[in-house]
């Protein structure tokens, strides 16, 4: 079987791996041969299409805060992208997150790194929670903070097909295919082996490979902290009207948000009830002893709410710290990750995708500097401490 060659081999094609795909052959004006190999086109089971599809501003990490604010840039300028009927629904009504006395000064601290990023985000004491949502039950909270604009949610299958259909446009080649080998001279990748046997050489390797990143470091010899986490979604009715929910974060970590007529929902399991993902079966049991409680009383409305249907996804989890590796490996420097952002990848897929796309084409970091999720923190163990993980 021939081999076929390509200066960029992105391996995974989803958000993360769609988006380095566009902006590299867009913005950048790469005028190299690109491949963007994918496993499974339909998406079926990808982290992009089975997220919450979310984008937020309040982290306490700078580079967080401005990798959304590059995001939500880039959603409020779709139409100059991609054309007048570009839309992926984007819904800027907010988050508010909610802190009883013990995690105010956590939600303040962060308040302070948010407006020091010019995030339009307001502290909201319990009566001032209460007037502005009048069905919530405030009775036990002590601050909330609700994102006035900037913040929201969208259609993840929407703005992956954009970023998809343009990078092809532009002659990036997508590949059906799963990367079972990665060939190394040294400290150089030369190229990917197929399930199918084909063979693929390559001058950069990006890993975009969600869930599944770690296991495709591996197979270049590389350690990486990342592997799937089973994370269940609940659609959800309820019959009385609650105007102007944002998406609601409870201070014990349930959700909720409106979508369309419905609501979903979830919580992430404690860490020791947390390992590596094997199936895609919803975990039930947490709707019922877990967030069917927390909603009933922080919404007493939402006691009478009726499940509809679920769905459970994979998340790649950064055991290290939960955030984003992105940056070139320091010794094998044609590999380069873009990895482990725990739940908040496909709401950073424009700023990673731009990041990464000027790594390739500038040697370096233009539009944000992104050195602090480099990959020198796992191998020095030294993980970025984010307060706002959700």
């Amino acid at each position: 079987m021939s081999t076929q060659t390509f200066d960029v081999v992105i391996v995974g094609g989803a958000a993360v791996g769609s988006a380095v795909a566009y902006f590299l052959t867009h913005d950048l004006g790469f005028n190299g041969s690109l491949a963007v190999i994918e496993r499974d086109p339909t998406y079926a089971r990808c982290a992009t299409t089975l997220s919450a599809a979310s984008i937020r501003q309040q982290f306490s990490t700078p580079e967080n805060i401005r990798m959304s604010q590059l995001g939500v840039a880039f959603f409020r300028e779709l139409k100059a992208r991609f054309g007048a009927d570009a839309d992926i629904a984007f819904r800027e009504r907010g988050y508010l997150l909610m802190a009883g006395e013990s995690g105010a000064a956590t939600l303040r601290g962060n308040h302070q790194a948010q407006t020091a990023e010019g995030s339009d985000v307001v502290l909201l004491n319990q009566s001032e929670m209460s007037s502005r949502f009048a069905w919530l039950d405030t009775s036990d909270l002590t601050l909330g903070a609700f994102g006035q604009t900037g913040e929201g949610w969208f259609d993840a299958h929407s703005l992956l097909m954009l970023l998809r259909t343009a990078a092809r446009g532009k002659e990036a080649r997508y590949i059906q295919g799963e990367v079972i080998g990665i060939s190394r001279d040294g400290n150089r990748i030369t190229g990917v082996t197929l399930a199918s046997g084909e063979r693929i050489a390559c001058g950069t390797l990006v890993n975009a490979a969600g869930p599944q990143a770690g296991d495709v470091a591996a197979l270049a010899a590389i350690s990486l902290p990342v592997e799937p986490r089973k994370r269940s979604v609940f659609v959800v009715a309820c019959r009385t009207p609650l105007p102007g929910m944002p998406l609601m974060v409870d201070p014990g970590g349930v959700w909720v948000r409106p979508e369309g007529e419905m609501y979903i929902c979830g919580v992430s399991p404690p860490e020791e009830a947390d390992p590596r993902a094997t199936d895609f079966e919803v975990d039930y049991a947490q709707f019922h002893d877990v967030v069917w409680p927390a909603l009933a009383h922080r919404v007493p409305a939402m006691e009478a709410l009726k499940l509809q249907r679920a769905w459970a996804g994979h998340y790649d989890y950064n055991t290290l710290d939960q955030n984003a590796v992105i940056g070139r490996h320091p010794e094998v420097t044609s590999f380069i990750f873009a990895n482990g952002f725990s739940g908040h990848g496909l709401q950073q897929s424009p700023a990673t995708g731009r990041a990464v796309a000027e790594l390739i084409v500038h040697g370096k970091f233009v539009s944000l500097d992104l050195t602090i999720f480099g990959y020198e923190r796992v191998m020095a163990g030294r993980p970025v401490k984010e307060l706002n993980v959700i």
